[in-house]
């Protein structure tokens, strides 16, 4: 690759990280700002030092993903949930709902569900960028098993998780709406995390403060108008398609 492929290359990677900040999922309009979520910093300890015993079941964990790597379906699996294209998280969850959730199909719950993950992924912002905790596959100079996403996230903050976070909100949101299903759905919120372990992008410390991050932001999520009156629609969808 000659210097003018590089310079490109570190544009386009520049560009994709500052996109991600402003809007991560495509077409998402959050139901609030990294301003009006509760600040992660001030209520959350920090991440794991160096040499302390948390830090030490951090590299344990590590090793307990790579080992999970040997099973070929969690290993594929762990490379779907690394994806954040909006259509492919939420069929994450379609058939625990028993139904397509799509933007065709379930417009008003395929709605209420990208806004509260953008929304959710807002509270993880000002942590990211204050620890700027390196990520575990650049500290031990490895690669991933979804390499084609290492060259944006190297330098994005490692704490807490993003892709957990989105994650996990996805499933809280959706037990708002199938109740019946909330079991199977948290199950599938929590391997979601768990695969940002398995896959190298993430130290466990990072996919537990995320859930508590997600769960945060679902919270006030409610006090938002807007989020209100979607989620209303949401649930009369889901009535009328599993009539």
């Amino acid at each position: 690759m000659n210097y003018l492929k590089k310079f490109l290359f570190v544009v386009v990677c520049a560009t994709i990280s500052f996109s991600a900040s402003a809007q991560l999922l495509k077409g998402a309009k959050a139901y609030l700002t990294p301003d009006e979520l509760p600040n992660m910093i001030k209520w959350l300890p920090e991440p794991p030092k160096e040499n302390s015993a948390a830090f030490e079941y951090d590299i344990h964990r590590y090793g307990w993903g790579k080992e999970q790597r040997k099973d070929a379906q969690r290993a594929a699996r762990a490379v779907h949930h690394a994806s954040i294209d909006p259509k492919v998280v939420c069929s994450h969850f379609s058939e625990i709902m028993g139904l397509e959730i799509s933007p065709e199909n379930t417009p008003h719950i395929y709605r209420a569900l990208i806004d509260g993950m953008e929304t959710a992924n807002n509270i993880t912002l000002k942590p990211k960028k204050h620890y700027k905790r390196q990520r575990p596959f650049s500290r031990f100079n490895e690669h991933t098993i979804a390499p084609q996403y290492e060259d944006v996230l190297r330098n994005n903050g490692s704490y807490p998780s993003g892709h957990t976070t989105i994650g996990f909100s996805a499933a809280l949101l959706l037990c708002e709406i199938n109740p019946a299903a909330a079991t199977a759905l948290l199950k599938e919120g929590y391997e979601c995390g768990q695969s940002r372990i398995i896959s190298g992008y993430h130290w466990q410390s990072d996919v537990d403060a995320a859930r508590l991050g997600a769960s945060a932001a679902v919270a006030v999520m409610h006090t938002n108008p807007r989020f209100v009156k979607q989620m209303k629609r949401a649930k009369r969808e889901f009535e009328r398609k599993t009539k």
